[in-house]
C-alpha cells in the first residue's frame, strides 16, 4: 500500500464511526449479516428475562411463594444473552477497549497492534477456552449434573455448553476481524469499496 494510499485510510478513519474505520471484506461482510441476525435473535432473550424476573417478583411479593426454578432460569437467560452477544459486539467493534496507546496512532497503527492482539491473546485465549470448556460440559452430561438446590433446574450441561458455542462463535467474529486487519495492511484479502457494499445490498 502506497503512503499516499495509508494517508488516505487515516484521513478517512476520522470521519467514520470507530466500527467502520477499518476496510471491510466480503468474508467480513458476510459474517456481519449473520451476526445481525443473531444479535437479533439474542435481543428476545432480554424480552424473556424481564417477563421472568416480573414474574419472580410478583409471585414472591404479592403471593409469598419463590420460586427456585425461576431464579436460574433469569441467570441462564442472562448468561446465554451475555456469552452469545460476545461474538456480535466484537463483530461490530462495539466491544469495551481500555486503550492508552492505540488511540494515539494513525489508522495502520491501530491495525497493527490490533493485528498483533488478535495472534497474540486473542486467539490463543479462545482455543484455550474452549480447549477446557469441552471436558467441562461433557462430565455435566454424563454426570446427569443438575442444580444442588431443591427444586432447581436440571440437564445442567445444556448451560454450560453454551460456553464452547460462545468460543466458537467468538473465533468466527475474530476472523472476520482479521481479514479487515490484513485488507488494511496488506491489501488481502482485497477490500470491499463502499460501492460493491451497494450494489451487494
Amino acid at each position: 500500500m502506497t503512503e499516499r494510499s495509508a494517508a488516505g485510510l487515516d484521513a478517512v478513519s476520522e470521519i467514520l464511526p470507530h466500527a467502520e474505520r477499518l476496510p471491510h471484506t466480503r468474508t467480513s461482510l458476510l459474517l456481519r449479516r449473520g451476526f445481525d441476525a443473531l444479535n437479533g435473535a439474542i435481543s428476545w432473550l432480554w424480552v424473556g428475562l424481564v417477563a421472568v424476573v416480573m414474574l419472580n417478583v410478583l409471585l414472591r411479593y404479592l403471593f409469598g411463594e419463590g420460586r427456585v426454578e425461576f431464579e436460574e432460569i433469569q441467570w441462564h437467560l442472562y448468561s446465554i444473552g451475555f456469552l452469545l452477544g460476545l461474538s456480535a459486539c466484537l463483530d461490530a467493534d462495539d466491544h469495551v477497549r481500555v486503550d492508552v496507546l492505540r488511540e494515539r496512532f494513525g489508522l495502520r497503527g491501530q491495525a497493527w497492534i490490533e493485528l498483533y492482539g488478535l495472534l497474540l491473546l486473542f486467539f490463543p485465549f479462545v482455543a484455550l477456552v474452549l480447549w477446557y470448556s469441552v471436558p467441562f460440559v461433557e462430565y455435566a452430561f454424563s454426570s446427569g449434573e443438575r442444580s444442588d438446590a431443591p427444586g432447581g433446574l436440571g440437564m445442567r450441561w445444556l448451560i454450560k455448553a453454551v460456553i464452547p458455542l460462545s468460543m466458537v462463535l467468538l473465533a468466527v467474529a475474530g476472523w472476520g476481524r482479521l481479514t479487515r486487519v490484513t485488507a488494511c495492511l496488506f491489501n488481502a484479502p482485497t477490500p470491499v469499496t463502499r460501492e460493491d457494499r451497494d450494489v451487494g445490498q
